[in-house]
């Protein structure tokens, strides 16, 4: 994987729409390559982040690692969103509350939990 390609790429994209908007994948810290991380792509493209918790166990340990790793690494983050992938998990609620107190960005607010036309479950995306 070479930025190069990427980032021209994203340049046309840009220059024929008013917003793009990058998802990244794995997480903030995952590898696009044996050489590069999500963190060196957002830096090439000069992107803010949206960061997007998965409400589940362990989310309010995540999001705040995931929190400090952005502060380190300069990068802008606009805020927060809460993304309901476990309807299972208890006090979500309360998670959300911690998470509005705990992080340094603002919540941009949270996306339900929605179960598919065939019965399965499936969570909402950003852009679904």
């Amino acid at each position: 994987v070479d930025l190069a390609p990427m980032v021209a790429a994203f340049e046309r994209l840009r220059a024929q729409a008013d917003v793009v908007v990058v998802e990244g994948v794995g997480g903030w810290l995952a590898p696009v390559s044996a050489t590069l991380d999500q963190l060196d792509l957002v830096r090439a493209l000069q992107l803010p982040v949206l960061l997007v918790v998965g409400m589940r166990l362990g989310c309010v340990n995540h999001a705040r690692l995931t929190a400090q790793s952005l502060q380190a690494s300069g990068v802008a983050c606009l805020g927060w969103l809460g993304n309901h992938i476990d309807p299972a998990m208890q006090r979500q609620d309360e998670n959300i509350a911690t998470l509005r107190q705990r992080l340094p960005m603002p919540c941009w607010g949270r996306l339900p939990h929605l179960p598919r036309a065939d019965g399965q479950i499936l969570s909402t995306h950003l852009l679904d």
